[in-house]
């Protein structure tokens, strides 16, 4: 942490020109493509690689704490539009979302997301063969909306995120799988009962990787024993729809 944070940003990123003041939302997010240009070769030079698979842009539904919706979709535009061009530049492959509760929320919420609107400016910057194909969003057994709740709409009425992204070509991927470990001891024993399995960690990552329409269950793993532990998922079957039904089931009673 620089001894003036202030003085920092002032010199690392205003008087560059990186970033305008009026870039930044709510004091610490912003997307303006020269901004996403200075951290993507920042990332690159970091992890010595020439091009990145994913490029996420971070929870982007902090702006909306500060502007428009009109406005959002105006900086996302200009975002894409960079993007794009990172992607015909072989710098990428393909970009994201990486979200909390942007996609989760109510229509009605002020931070609320449509994947539909998003796609729709990919389409408009990248044609149908655009490149806006992950979103990163919790899901674990505390945080199901991603599956549970109707909030996306598509072609009619509001469907779940999972099937608002199977119908858009986007690929899901669940963050906080463990929900920072508070998943991984101390569950219901009708999901023990439901899922099986040796312990809690495993039953919680079990449920998230077995979701249908989920990609991957990124797992945060400080320790070589953690490691050991969630790689012994590798040789188990996913969870089967019966025993699914049967989570859901005693859930709704519990």
């Amino acid at each position: 942490m620089p001894q003036d944070p202030r003085a920092y940003f002032e010199a690392e990123y205003l008087r560059p020109g990186i970033l305008r003041a009026e870039d930044v939302a709510a004091g610490c997010h912003a997307m303006s493509a020269s901004f996403l240009a200075n951290q993507l070769e920042r990332s690159l030079s970091n992890l010595g690689v020439d091009c990145l698979d994913v490029y996420y842009v971070h929870n982007p539904e902090t702006q909306l704490g500060e502007v428009t919706r009109d406005e959002f979709h105006r900086r996302l535009h200009s975002a894409f539009e960079f993007l794009e061009s990172a992607v015909s530049a072989g710098k990428i492959r393909f970009y994201g979302m990486a979200t909390w509760g942007g996609f989760r929320e109510p229509e009605a919420a002020a931070d609320y997301l449509s994947l539909t609107a998003i796609e729709q400016i990919a389409r408009d910057v990248g044609g149908p063969v655009h490149h806006f194909r992950f979103v990163q969003l919790p899901f674990n057994l505390a945080m199901t909306e991603a599956l549970t709740r109707g909030n996306q709409p598509v072609h009619g009425p509001p469907v779940s995120m999972v099937e608002a992204a199977e119908a858009l070509g986007i690929s899901l991927v669940a963050s906080a799988s463990l929900l920072q470990g508070k998943m991984s001891r101390g569950l219901p024993a009708f999901v023990s009962q439901a899922l099986e399995l040796e312990n809690d960690a495993e039953r919680a990552i079990q449920f998230v990787r077995s979701s249908p329409g989920i990609t991957t269950a990124l797992v945060g793993m400080s320790h070589v024993d953690h490691v050991r532990s969630n790689l012994r998922l590798l040789s188990q079957l996913k969870a089967t729809p019966e025993q699914f039904s049967r989570l859901f089931a005693r859930g709704q009673k519990a």
